[in-house]
């Protein structure tokens, strides 16, 4: 009798117990099949997201795994570092202030900077630069990728760090001589301080920050066991990058030509005179280098094909950083003037292809030395130069030469 009674009890228990085992076998079977996706939205945050005390580096787009595959597609056959960074990113450091979003639509990238770097800096102002370092607002567009035209053009502003800092390598300082002679002093030298910090950089007179040369901190800030390392984007969309091990070599010698020119005057408050008649190049002046084709590893633009891709080199040596870009790069404000000869930088005597600021001086009735000086920087607010010149931005605008190409 009690036996009846218990049958119905145990068939809902087993009833129960089946449809237990039944959710659980769901669950794992749901758990099984997302698997492959949550492990491949994972490798893409390890790939495309590291932490780094203060540092943070994500990438933006809601779908890692598309995220993934647009970097695939933009790089396959180079073996460097950084390739997450091909794609969407955002970079953010509290310590220095950083802020960096990249975005890659298409056949544009796009890129918004405040231009303070991820690493440490020196002391500015100082003796050789009296400019404060001052966060920016800069937007800069250019090409996904790369498109070799076979021709070299001139630029001023050939690049820019993954960091949103500016590579500028040629100056704004002359030794103009009575002789006739022109002579545009090179950043990275020892006869006249320009006031550059430990990162071969310094400060436009705007606040903008901007590098002269290779900086071992910037290099060390995207470190990876790779020796080709991914250092930032040309403005033509070619990729630029650094060989820790040295192994480009750039195709620049040194002169074996005396320089000519008396009574050279060098520009800055300093007003120091020079004669350069009969000197020796050293690398003080731009025009001190000669490039030799097969000298070294590396075209007139310091770039080279590898794995069959094109891309540009930041070297130890002279040029340092490309002064020449072998693809199509757009400029204009929308850009903040990456790609084009800019005001107030330039490459200088054998440059090919600096804009003349002397019709311009002219007009505003000042020294084309002293109108460099005032000049900021490529994609800075021009309303402080004008300002001190005493124009509206419209008129300095209207009087300043186009860059070169356009």
């Amino acid at each position: 009798m009690h036996l009846l009674r218990l049958i119905p009890r145990l068939l809902v228990a087993c009833l129960a117990v089946a449809l237990l085992a039944a959710a659980c076998s769901d669950d794992t079977d749901a758990t099984d099949a997302s698997s492959p996706d949550d492990a491949a939205a994972s490798g893409t945050a390890d790939a495309d997201a590291t932490t780094n005390d203060d540092t943070t580096t994500t990438a933006t787009d809601e779908d890692t795994s598309a995220a993934t595959t647009d970097t695939s597609a933009l790089s396959t056959e180079l073996e460097i570092a950084n390739v997450a960074y091909l794609g969407d990113y955002e970079l953010a450091d509290e310590d220095f202030g950083t802020m960096v979003t990249v975005s890659v639509d298409g056949e544009t990238r796009t890129m918004m900077s405040n231009s303070l770097p991820n690493h440490e800096t020196g002391t500015f102002p100082n003796a050789g630069n009296p400019n404060e370092i001052s966060e920016q607002e800069l937007v800069f567009e250019f090409p996904a990728t790369g498109t070799n035209t076979g021709s070299a053009s001139f630029a001023q502003t050939p690049g820019v760090a993954l960091n949103g800092v500016t590579f500028e390598p040629g100056t704004a300082e002359t030794a103009t001589c009575s002789s006739g002679e022109t002579y545009r002093i090179e950043a990275l030298q020892d006869l006249y301080d320009l006031g550059l910090d430990f990162n071969n950089a310094h400060v436009q007179p705007g606040g903008q920050y901007h590098y002269h040369g290779v900086s071992e901190l910037l290099v060390d800030a995207f470190d990876s066991d790779e020796d080709l390392a991914l250092i930032g984007f040309a403005a033509d969309g070619f990729l630029m990058v650094y060989s820790k091990s040295g192994s480009y070599e750039s195709s620049y010698v040194l002169s074996t030509d005396d320089r000519a020119g008396t009574d050279c005057l060098i520009s800055g408050p300093a007003g120091q005179v020079v004669d350069l008649e009969g000197t020796t190049p050293d690398g003080t002046y731009t025009s001190d280098f000669d490039y030799v084709e097969g000298a070294g590893d590396l075209d007139a633009c310091n770039g080279a094909e590898i794995d069959g891709e094109y891309v540009y080199f930041l070297t130890d040596e002279y040029p340092y950083i490309p002064r020449c870009l072998m693809g199509e790069a757009a400029a204009g404000p929308a850009d903040g003037g990456v790609g084009g000869a800019g005001p107030g930088q330039g490459d200088g005597q054998g440059g090919g292809g600096l804009p003349d600021f002397s019709e311009a001086a002219e007009a505003l009735g000042v020294t084309e030395e002293r109108l460099l000086e005032l000049l900021p920087g490529p994609g800075s607010d021009l309303q402080e130069a004008a300002d001190a010149l005493g124009v509206t931005v419209e008129e300095l605008q209207a009087v300043l030469p186009p860059p070169p190409g356009q």
